[in-house]
């Protein structure tokens, strides 16, 4: 029977509360013990990866209590239901299946008399066939020429995700030979950027995938529209080149205004929807489908790593408990996301909204205030860029931070040049290996301005490349790491309500339905 209780009603949290401060990550990383702490303090994740968390402010002591935690606030079997079908989303009364969408983990999971995971399975076909088609050639634009461009037209959870991985494996393709059609991403409401999406853009030979489950997404219609009428003033038929991605009960479904939809369904949120269609289509377009599979496959393999009980072999699970110990009991308000690796470069922006919209919550899942703090602010950039920005504040500001470190021994591309007897990539490694000691260790100095206190706590997640299967794994990790904090903090991370009443009040402004301050406002900007 699963109990859902509030965090500070748990007895291992409360035990948990009375060691903050018991780890001095200075100290623990000092010295030999230092050296076999660093090896001692690292689990192996799915496809070659590491999780290394010996820069967090734990020791075994600690660790045996979050194990208590996961037990108590039985993780294991929240999970289980979860992908097993069970209505976890309280808020919208649905059911959680991202996870479907790249692989089975446990029992069928038929709703209205389909089976979701076989449903799954056809979409990503539809759109591999769909791909092939017009990589051979077989599907072609008014003139017969090939398409050489997509460009994805979404918002939130259909833009952040698929652009951040489209950019992660873009390289990559190109360097291993299955970069096929450029990307190019239109999002913003704000004309300036449909415009200058459309003015880099041979139109004449490109795809659009309009995004938007439910078919009436303001900001993505009204993209939808100025595309629209981009084209006609091109003399191009707007049907010949746009497909939708939608749920089949929306009016972008069976639509003649487009080539070809694809479908997904409420089960699967926005900001989780990257192994789905939304991310499917422009991803099988772009590369191949063969990488968009692959990309799936290290989803999957990381999935399964969630279901082990044992939190040393359970990296998001361990992941998820180290940083609610950190929210909670040592007080930190923010989470730095630091990829060294500018594929990466838009990652943190894609975590930004999948972390702060699920958890990003003071009510429980039964609508109750809770008395704790729930998700932290999260930021981040790629190393090296950021220690020239923001890593000041980092390192000396009055604010601890933990930071989350992602890094790879080699490239994707092969291409590199050797300067002061190493490479880029050897500087760049040795530049977040350097961070990491330095903001956990700091530096004693009579100058204050020159001395760093250190007890800056971070993790590391490491391997040899960044390829479809790494890439997978990384996104995986990281969704069921705010899935598990949600489930420790007895919150709903599949709903969003935080984002709709802004859209209402835009919708009366727009109307001209406003009084007292709306109004003022309103006349502010002349609407």
């Amino acid at each position: 029977m699963i109990s859902w209780e509030n965090l500070n009603t748990l007895d291992s949290f409360k035990k948990l509360s009375s060691l903050k401060g018991a780890v001095s990550v200075k100290k623990a990383l000092s010295g030999n013990d230092g050296a076999e702490r660093v090896k001692a303090y690292s689990m192996p994740m799915s496809n070659g990866l590491v999780y290394n968390y010996a820069a967090k402010q734990v020791d075994d002591k600690v660790l045996g209590v979050l194990a208590d935690l996961a037990k108590e606030a039985q993780l294991n079997e929240k999970f289980e239901a979860l992908y097993n079908g069970a209505v976890v989303n309280t808020g919208e009364n649905r059911l959680v299946l991202h996870q479907l969408t790249r692989g089975q983990l446990g029992k069928d999971v038929v709703v209205d008399g389909v089976n979701k995971r076989e449903f799954y399975i056809e979409q990503t076909k539809r759109i591999a066939e769909f791909a092939d088609k017009v990589h051979s050639g077989k599907i072609v634009n008014a003139k017969g020429e090939k398409f050489t461009s997509v460009v994805q037209i979404g918002i939130g959870g259909s833009d952040l995700g698929p652009r951040a991985m489209y950019l992660a494996l873009e390289q990559w393709a190109k360097a291993n030979s299955c970069f096929n059609m450029e990307a190019h991403f239109i999002s913003n409401v704000d004309p300036d950027d449909a415009a200058a999406v459309l003015a880099s853009t041979d139109v004449e030979h490109s795809i659009f995938i309009l995004v938007s489950k439910s078919g009436t997404t303001l900001e993505t219609l009204t993209n939808e529209s100025f595309v629209k009428d981009y084209l006609k003033s091109k003399g191009l038929n707007p049907a010949n080149h746009m497909i939708a991605v939608t749920s089949e009960t929306s009016p972008l479904a069976h639509n003649s205004d487009y080539l070809a939809a694809f479908y997904m369904d409420d089960y699967i949120g926005g900001r989780y929807s990257s192994t789905s269609t939304v991310g499917g289509a422009v991803l099988s377009l772009a590369f191949t489908p063969e990488v968009f599979s692959r990309f799936l496959k290290g989803a999957a393999d990381e999935d399964a790593t969630a279901k082990e009980s044992d939190i040393r072999k359970n990296p998001a699970m361990l992941d998820a408990l180290i940083g609610v110990y950190e929210r909670n009991v040592l007080e930190y308000p923010s989470t730095a996301v630091l990829p060294y690796s500018q594929a990466l470069n838009r990652f943190p922006a894609h975590l930004q909204q999948l972390d702060m919209e699920s958890n990003g919550k003071s009510v429980n899942r039964f609508g109750k205030a809770i008395d704790y703090v729930t998700g932290p602010v999260i930021f981040g950039e790629p190393g090296t860029n950021g220690q020239h920005s923001f890593y000041q504040l980092l390192h000396q500001g009055t604010n601890i931070i933990p930071l989350q470190f992602i890094a790879f021994k080699e490239n994707q591309t092969g291409k590199d040049v050797v300067i002061e007897d190493s490479t880029s990539q050897k500087k760049l490694c040795a530049n977040v290996v350097a961070q990491i000691v330095a903001f956990s260790c700091g530096k004693d100095d009579e100058n204050p301005n020159k001395a760093f206190a250190g007890e800056r706590p971070s993790s590391i997640i490491y391997g040899k490349q960044l390829t479809p299967e790494t890439l997978g794994a990384l996104l995986a990790h990281f969704e069921n790491k705010v899935m598990f904090q949600g489930f420790l903090w007895n919150i709903n991370s599949f709903d969003q309500e935080g984002v709709q009443l802004g859209k209402k009040l835009a919708k009366k402004v727009l109307a001209h339905d406003t009084e007292g301050a709306l109004k003022v406002y309103s006349d502010l900007l002349e609407i």
